[in-house]
Order: C-alpha cells, then structure tokens, then sequence
C-alpha cells in the first residue's frame, strides 16, 4: 500500500506554529510603526485644517468621513483579491506605499480638493493594506488563540500610536522654542509622518512569510456569507454612525482649553490605555466570548462620548481619554477576531473587506451629523448624539445576540 504523505508531520506542525507567530509579530510591528506615523500628525490635522487653511468644522467632518468612505469601498476590493490570490504582502506593500504618498503630498496641499484628494489617497491606502493584514493574523492563530493574537498585533499597532503623539509633543515643543511658524512645522511633521512607511515596508516586506508560489483559488465572490456576520455587521453598521472621527474629540479638546502639546499628550494616554488592555482584552474573549466585550466596549464608548458631551474644564480631558482607550481595547480586536470565528478561513479577506465597507461608509455620515451639530448647535451636541446611537446599538446586539452565535465557523 502506497504510504499516505498528506497528513502532516510534528516537523511541518511546529514549523507552521514558527512562521505563524512570526507572522503575527511582523504584522504587529509593521502596525506600529505605521501608527506613528499616522499619530504623529492626526492629533494635529483638525487644528491643521481648521487654523491654517480655514475650514469650518463641517469641511473636516467631510473630509474625514471620506477617508473612511474611500478605506471601506478598497477594503472590499483589497479582501477579495487576498482571498483569490493567496498572498498578502504585496496588498499590505502596496497600502502603505500609498498612504506615504497621500500624507507626503498633504504637506503641499492648500485649497479643499486637493486636501480631499490625498486624505481620499490615504484612506484608500489604509483599505488596501487593513484586510490582508487581519488575514495574516487569522490564519496564523486558531479558535482558541485568536483573541490572544489579535491582541497581540493591536498592542504593537496602538503602542506605536501612543508613541507617536509622544514625539509629535516633543517636536512642538522645539518648534515652538525656536519660533517656527505654524504653516512651516506642521508641514514638516506631514514630511516625517510619510517618511516613517518606508520602516513599515521593510518590516511588511522582510518579516512576513508566505508561499512563494502560493494556488490561485477560483472562488464565487457573490457566495453568501453567514447570516450571524451579516447580522452583526448591520448592528456595528449602527454603532458606527454613532463613532464619529476622532478629529472632533481633539477639536473637543481645545474647546475645553487644552493646549496644543498637551492634546498630543492626552491622546497617547488613549492609546497607551488601549494599548495595554488589548492583549488581555483579547485573552479574556477567548475565554467569555467575544459578544460580552464587544458590548462591555461599546458601553465604555457610550459613556466617554456622554462626558465629553457634559465637560466643562480641560482637566476632564485627560480621564475621558483613558476611559475611550478602555472602549478600543474591549472592541477593536476583538471584532476582527469574531469575524474570524464566523466566516470560514476561504472568505476571510472578502469578510473583513465588508465589514469594513459597511463601518466605514457610515463613518461619512457621522463625521457630517457630527460637524453640522457641532457647527449649528454646540461643542456639546454631536457628543449627545453619539453616545445615544452608541446606547441604541448595545440594546440591538443584546436583543441579537443568539443568532450572531448561530454560525460559528
């Protein structure tokens, strides 16, 4: 009898156990130092907008809600073509290549649709390289470590984002010691923002292994998903209409009265928050489950986004922060680590792609609510408003809860 050389060996076990978690650690490295370099210009790009070139507080919402708008519609396309292909690395290369150039580029910008155009550029780059890289991490962990890996990677990704305002502080700092004026240092931390991708190609292109000539898979692209991720997906869809960007927490911020080098401060005290809780946020999901922390996180979220609505003194700032860290940490990766508990290992990348068109188109929506009110009633009132949504949203997967757990692939 012919011997039977399909079943894998303890060799080709533990070897495959090696490249999976250096892939998972090449992912989260990778991550951050892309999240300094996001975050050593986002907690300035609202003041960016707003005091240099003169946008109302409707323009940023408009052109941040397209950079989710334009991440979201890529990141199907970028899902897709990870499940056909079978390789991620090019994908996540080549997502990060374009962001460099959309934030490089930001630092010339001066009218409204230029400004568009690269924050569209950036968006479309972060569409591309988001799927692919949740791919790596989900293929490399199994059910009863995925939490922890996912974890894993978005620690890495959020330590790099606290680090990144931490520096941005610092550079103010000397920039505004030796008089440099604002149009001249702002643009140079967009130079050094795009600048700091050329390490995380590296790290994407030397740290992740895959086949080298990985079986193209003709899959059915129009094939239904489960019912429980789209399900699920419609709720977070909800919630996030209530998540408006992150630019009106820092605009918040300087309506209370927090200086320019504090908010950068403030906001790497989210994320070293975030990042700390992410690993046992995703340990204790492996454990409870992911529906209780999604929805202890969307709580967290719903409560921040309520006191910032009720502050009246910088100083509230700073606690507020720490408590939306809380609310990253009990969600972000253990949303990614759910899908990858529904949706089989063939459609991952197709899963995550729509997830994220889903959330992201939303987010244009919110970042309009969210500038209109603020525009036309007050500081306060898009805080209101997402902290109410956010609540509706909770109600909504308590009463959902037993069929999104219906279909554990």
């Amino acid at each position: 009898m012919e011997e039977n050389t399909t079943e894998p060996t303890m060799e080709t076990i533990n070897e495959a156990k090696i490249i999976g978690r250096r892939n998972i650690l090449a992912v989260g490295f990778a991550s951050f130092f892309g999240g300094v370099s996001q975050d050593i210009f986002i907690p300035i790009l609202p003041l960016y907008l707003t005091q240099i070139l003169g946008f109302d507080k409707a323009l940023v919402g408009i052109a941040e809600g397209l950079v989710s708008a334009f991440a979201s519609i890529f990141k199907v396309i970028a899902g897709r073509m990870s499940d056909k292909f079978g390789q991620q690395k090019p994908i996540i290369s080549g997502g990060y290549a374009l962001s460099m150039l959309g934030r490089g580029l930001l630092a010339l910008a001066s009218g409204p649709l230029a400004v568009f155009g690269l924050r569209c550029a950036d968006g479309i780059g972060k569409g591309i390289k988001d799927p692919p890289k949740k791919v790596v991490v989900a293929n490399a962990a199994d059910v009863n470590t995925r939490g922890r890996s996912f974890g894993i990677a978005r620690m890495l990704d959020t330590f790099g984002s606290a680090l990144g305002p931490l520096l941005l502080s610092g550079l103010l700092y000397i920039f505004i010691q030796h008089h440099v004026t604002p149009q001249h240092y702002y643009r140079w931390l967009l130079v050094l923002a795009a600048t700091v991708l050329f390490i995380t190609i590296a790290v994407v292109q030397l740290g992740i292994k895959e086949p080298k000539n990985p079986k193209i898979v003709k899959i059915d692209t129009n094939a239904p998903l489960s019912k429980s991720f789209y399900v699920f997906t419609v709720i977070a869809g909800i919630f996030a209409i209530a998540n408006s960007s992150d630019a009106f927490l820092i605009l918040r911020s300087q309506n209370l009265g927090l200086s320019i080098i504090a908010i950068p401060i403030a906001y790497a005290v989210l994320n070293v928050v975030y990042g700390s809780l992410s690993l046992p946020a995703g340990i204790i999901s492996d454990k409870v489950g992911r529906i209780p922390m999604i929805t202890l996180g969307w709580i967290v979220y719903g409560l921040c986004y309520l006191g910032f609505a009720l502050a009246k003194s910088a100083w509230q700032v700073w606690p507020l922060f720490a408590l939306y860290g809380i609310f990253y940490a009990a969600s972000d990766g253990v949303v990614s680590a759910l899908i990858a508990d529904l949706v089989g290992s063939h459609a991952r990348g197709k899963a995550y792609g729509i997830y994220s068109m889903v959330t992201g188109l939303a987010a244009l929506p919110a970042g309009i609510i969210a500038g209109l009110l603020w525009d036309h009633i007050s500081p306060s009132a898009p805080f209101f408003f997402s902290a109410i949504l956010s609540l509706i949203a909770v109600a909504l997967i308590f009463a959902f809860k037993k069929r999104i757990l219906l279909n554990l692939a």
